[in-house]
């Protein structure tokens, strides 16, 4: 918990001030029966209409009093939770941010949304709950006690069998229910990650008319969660019927021996009438306590998955980088004896050590690039071509670090990209990915991305560099139109071109561009390929492509192969030597004639 204690120091006058307001309650609370019995015992035996109205005086005043405390109690718990809430939930989110891809890998999307928000919401009613409870319930509960053994010990009595059988009952149903909610939360992560699925396909579910198939598929998740949901909340409910049991036991042996008390003419009609009220009281305070740790049952069941996020190790950071302060100032790049896996871990064996042989075969079955070697000039432009699924994409994300490799060694300028810090690495790249993605905004907002300091002639030079200036000059609100999330409202080669001019505003030394013309025409993207030849002569451009046309014109073509670079040159060359390349230069040839 020492983690969580930064997140209590800025407010520490809103937890303390809220629980202590709380008190003025507790204290109302004990005070109001024995105000009560002293006008049942003194002023209606005697008649003494004055003691009556005084006494009712004090009572009103005693009510204001609560009523003063009790919103500032609320008010300064409900402060301190949610900025508790707040402050905790912007940690989260800043740690995913930190999280290298092999990181984000390791938890789904629907999980994190349910960490950063459902979970944090829990801890955040616990608190406020706790808050406002954490003095009121004990207190009012060691209270009502001391006033009951004060007013009749004999009868007092009744309370020492009732609270040992009510914790024990509420111990249980607490210790049965809180794995219940563990469960209950990762099938509201599985629930998220259904929701967020079919949010973002929507419109390939429409047009293959797969709704009725993802409806199903969403009632399985809803069905499940239900189910969770029951099992949980069928142990949590009997919290109440338990303590109402109690409660009219409890109220019904005082009444009955504190009648016949009454009878014998030991004890006073007012103080059984306060009696009963403070025998109510103990019970509410464990009723109250009950409900508090049945609530941090599932905020504890929450904040263990809060703090596995906030637990993962970093696998990927720049806390060892030799040259902080080194920046990309050429874009010369360098492979040497690269390989890489995305799941790098081997399997032990029985007495949990492995053997050479087995780490060995392992890791070669699992290896996305095995042993690449290569160096690309600064300024040069070089197209890398092959099948899907041969490395290529998993080849690029290596240079701006988005993962390590396994062996060898990527070298930008001469320097290893690990010893880079990651900010200065990665202003020096520039990244087109295969998957395009905008952000809700203006389109001029978006286009910042790349230079939050970009003026207009900035942004347009580069859309006019990415052929998209015409497409945005035609809508009516030019670049302040605004994106739908994710950039629905443009067209897939519209959407290709924003996010290559989003690149170029960066005006980095390296710019990647991963199979991203692949929905515009040909003759749009000769066009682009013509503005970078001309543009951006100082730019190591890197092309991954799978048209021929794209990348025939390079300095250099890798053709890539299983992982491997089956050959490397111009496009004269690997036609002449490169059987690989010269069978997809074929293909494509052929389905162009018959076109």
């Amino acid at each position: 918990m020492k983690r969580y204690r930064r997140y209590i120091k800025p407010y520490w006058k809103s937890f303390v001030f809220g629980p202590i307001l709380m008190v003025t309650e507790v204290v109302g609370e004990v005070l109001l029966p024995a105000f009560m019995a002293n006008i049942i015992n003194i002023g209606a035996v005697r008649h003494d209409v004055p003691y009556i109205i005084g006494m009712g005086m004090v009572m009103l005043l005693t009510a204001l009093v609560m009523m003063a405390g009790g919103i500032g109690g609320a008010y300064f718990s409900a402060r301190a939770a949610i900025s508790f809430a707040a402050d905790l939930r912007r940690d989260v989110f800043r740690k995913v941010q930190d999280f290298s891809f092999r990181n984000i890998d390791a938890f789904s999307t629907g999980s994190l949304i349910t960490r950063l928000t459902n979970d944090i919401t829990q801890v955040q009613n616990v608190i406020m709950m706790g808050l406002r409870l954490l003095l009121r319930a004990p207190g009012m509960l060691i209270g009502a006690v001391i006033m009951a053994f004060v007013m009749n010990p004999e009868l007092a009595l009744i309370l020492l069998v009732v609270i040992p059988l009510l914790a024990a009952a509420i111990g249980c149903v607490i210790r049965i229910a809180f794995p219940r909610f563990e469960q209950m939360q990762k099938k509201i992560d599985a629930l998220n990650s259904r929701i967020q699925e079919a949010m973002v396909g929507v419109r390939i579910i429409k047009s293959f008319v797969r709704g009725s198939f993802e409806e199903e598929k969403f009632a399985r998740s809803n069905g499940e969660l239900k189910e969770a949901g029951l099992a949980a909340f069928k142990v949590v409910i009997l919290n109440m019927p338990i303590m109402m049991l109690a409660m009219n036991v409890t109220t019904l042996a005082v009444v009955w021996f504190g009648g016949r008390q009454v009878l014998a003419g030991t004890m006073p009609v007012g103080d059984l009438t306060a009696f009963t009220t403070y025998i109510v009281q103990v019970l509410m305070s464990l009723m109250m306590l009950a409900m508090v740790l049945l609530q941090s049952s599932r905020a504890v069941a929450g904040l263990k998955r809060i703090t596995e996020v906030l637990d993962t190790e970093i696998d990927l950071s720049d806390e060892n980088a030799a040259r902080k302060d080194a920046v990309v100032t050429q874009g010369r790049i360098e492979f040497q004896n690269v390989s890489f896996s995305y799941y790098n871990d081997s399997r032990k064996t029985e007495t949990g050590t492995e053997t050479e042989a087995e780490t060995k075969k392992e890791v070669s079955a699992r290896k996305v690039l095995s042993d690449i070697t290569f160096t690309i000039e600064a300024g040069e432009t070089v197209g890398i071509i092959g099948a899907t699924g041969c490395g290529k994409t998993s080849l690029v994300q290596l240079i701006p670090r988005l993962y390590d490799v396994d062996e060898g060694s990527v070298c930008v300028d001469g320097v290893d990209v690990r010893d880079y810090s990651l900010r200065h690495l990665r202003d020096g790249v520039g990244m087109v990915l295969q998957k395009n993605v905008l952000f809700s905004g203006t389109i001029a907002e978006n286009l910042r991305w790349g230079d939050e300091n970009a003026d207009m002639d900035t942004i347009r030079a580069a859309a006019a560099s990415a052929q998209a200036a015409n497409f945005v000059s035609s809508f009516p609100e030019g670049y302040e139109t605004n994106l739908s999330q994710g950039g629905v409202n443009v067209s897939g080669g519209q959407k290709q071109r924003l996010c290559i001019a989003r690149a170029l505003i960066k005006k980095p030394k390296i710019l990647i561009l991963d199979d991203s013309t692949s929905a515009v025409d040909t003759a749009t993207e000769a066009n682009i390929r013509k503005c970078f030849s001309q543009e951006l002569k100082d730019t190591t451009k890197i092309i991954i492509a799978q048209r021929i046309s794209s990348v025939m014109d390079a300095d250099q073509i890798i053709v890539m192969e299983d992982g491997r670079i089956a050959d490397m040159g111009n496009h004269a060359e690997l036609l002449e030597r490169c059987s690989a390349y010269r069978e997809i230069h074929e293909s494509q040839t052929n389905r162009e004639v018959s076109a």
